[in-house]
């Protein structure tokens, strides 16, 4: 009799059975990894059998792409070594793994796997190409994107919500709303790609506009479609940044129907209420909600420090932030913005410069761009204009546009119109078409009644053809 039969519990289709288990709940990672080396110690990923070997390494490659996608290329080379076909199967799990990377780096993983895939004659295989759309939105490669589309033949509404997301990750929503127009077949999946698109790049009024067109869609009133939970984030995100005196009106409404239609709040609709009623400067509602969230994640921290810090209660965000770590969560690289941009609103320069360090120190976050503008932003407001300058030009990396804005932006409110000049001139290299820093240098000028410098900034304005946006006012009542 064979060693192993195939109802026996050491057989390679138990495991399978057991690897299958736990792609929809990836979060016991440690009972996968006891199944992973079962199947190790047991020689089952040296079997004879081909077929039986391949199913075994896209499981493992497909549930470790959920908790550990890093993992998902070393169990590729080790498919590779042990003779294992990959297949149309294994590659858009990979390459999913690779999105997870750093820009430059998932480009780098992801080109050979496209080769690979190509080779192996699954390149054209709907949900491969689609992966790799994915992929190339990631790395901002939307010409890439693009071109990979239009290789698919008969493209199916998965595909097209894919390229929908590519364009919104890369700024292009006019070429979004078109294709999204011309589609014969929608989800919900591509108004929420759509509405995500918008959202992201501030079309804040228009992505409402088609979430109204959404809530009225046939398959809506049939009940054959609903918003998701993505959905309903995205768009109060919006109504928390409109004009005017429709975002509360609208967020409310979008709360009330989360109350009717939703059994409880996720944590993730918890936590964008509570973002969302903060950022409207309702810390009672906020507050209150906050304090029905029965497991809160950092992200639900972040979005109460995050509203007080904008708010300038930096003394009740920093008390948020201790609470926080009493409870035992640890801050994220989002938390230290909030409370650096708190701390640059109420000028408290000291308590500010005491959080930058410890992110490092005390919590191991390497500070980023964003913290870095968040310090600038600091002394600059508080009229340490050259510790902001020296401080910026100290940082581990070249300041963008952001950082270089933070600094202009104090130069305007101190009156430094020399420090502007440099400032003025980096920053229009870096965004030569934005009109924004144009006018806002033009007016450091003017407050300096330095007109020769304002009228030479407009014709230069005019020359290059940079248009200024209209500015209206609003009345609202509260």
């Amino acid at each position: 009799m064979p060693k192993h039969q195939p109802n026996s519990p050491q057989t390679p289709y138990r495991f399978l059975t057991l690897l299958q288990s736990f792609i929809k709940n990836s979060t016991n990672s440690r009972k996968i990894k006891q199944i992973h080396s079962l199947i190790i110690t047991n020689g089952h990923l040296h079997i004879t059998s081909r077929w039986t070997n391949t199913l075994l390494y896209n499981s493992l490659i497909r549930i470790y792409c959920l908790f550990q996608p890093q993992s998902t290329f070393v169990l590729f080379r080790h498919m590779l070594c042990h003779n294992a076909l990959p297949n149309h199967l294994t590659f858009p799990f990979l390459i999913k793994s690779s999105a997870t990377l750093l820009p430059p780096i998932a480009l780098l993983a992801g080109k050979p796997l496209g080769a690979q895939a190509f080779r192996r004659g699954v390149w054209y295989d709907p949900y491969m190409q689609t992966s790799f759309i994915s992929l190339c939105a990631h790395v901002g490669d939307l010409e890439s994107a693009r071109k990979v589309f239009d290789e698919i033949l008969q493209p199916n509404v998965v595909c097209h919500n894919a390229m929908i997301d590519a364009f919104g990750k890369n700024g292009d929503m006019n070429s979004a709303v078109l294709m999204f127009s011309g589609m014969s077949n929608r989800d919900v999946y591509s108004w929420t790609s759509l509405i995500n698109g918008l959202a992201r790049n501030e079309r804040f009024g228009e992505a409402l506009g088609f979430f109204g067109k959404m809530m009225v869609d046939g398959d809506v009133v049939s009940g054959l479609m609903k918003p998701t939970e993505a959905t309903l984030v995205s768009v109060l995100s919006c109504c928390a940044n409109l004009e005017g005196g429709k975002g509360m009106q609208l967020g409310k409404q979008v709360h009330g129907y989360m109350v009717k239609n939703e059994r409880e709040l996720s944590v993730f609709m918890g936590t964008a209420l509570v973002a969302f009623y903060g950022k409207m400067d309702c810390f009672d509602y906020a507050d209150r909600l906050f304090g029905m969230i029965a497991i809160k994640g950092v992200c639900t921290w972040n979005a109460m420090i995050c509203s007080l810090a904008l708010h300038c209660r930096e003394k009740d965000a920093f008390g948020m932030f201790i609470a926080m770590v009493r409870e035992g969560l640890s801050p994220n690289e989002i938390t230290f913005i909030g409370l650096l941009s708190g701390c640059a609103r109420a000028s408290r320069v000291d308590l500010g410069m005491e959080i930058f360090h410890s992110m490092s120190s005390e919590y191991g976050i390497v500070p980023k761009m964003e913290h870095y503008g968040c310090v600038v932003d600091l002394l600059g407001r508080a009229g340490l204009l050259q510790e902001a300058y020296e401080f910026m030009e100290n940082m581990p990396f070249k300041a963008d546009a952001s950082v270089l804005g933070a600094l202009l932006g104090a130069c305007r409110i101190h009156g430094a119109t020399q420090m502007a000049d440099e400032i003025g001139e980096r920053i229009l290299n870096l965004e030569p078409r934005d009109c924004g820093r144009y006018v806002q240098l033009s007016s450091i000028y003017a407050g300096a009644e330095k007109w020769d410098n304002a009228a030479a900034l407009r014709r230069v304005m005019d020359d290059t053809g940079v248009e200024k946006i209209p500015a209206y006012s609003m009345i609202h009542e509260h």
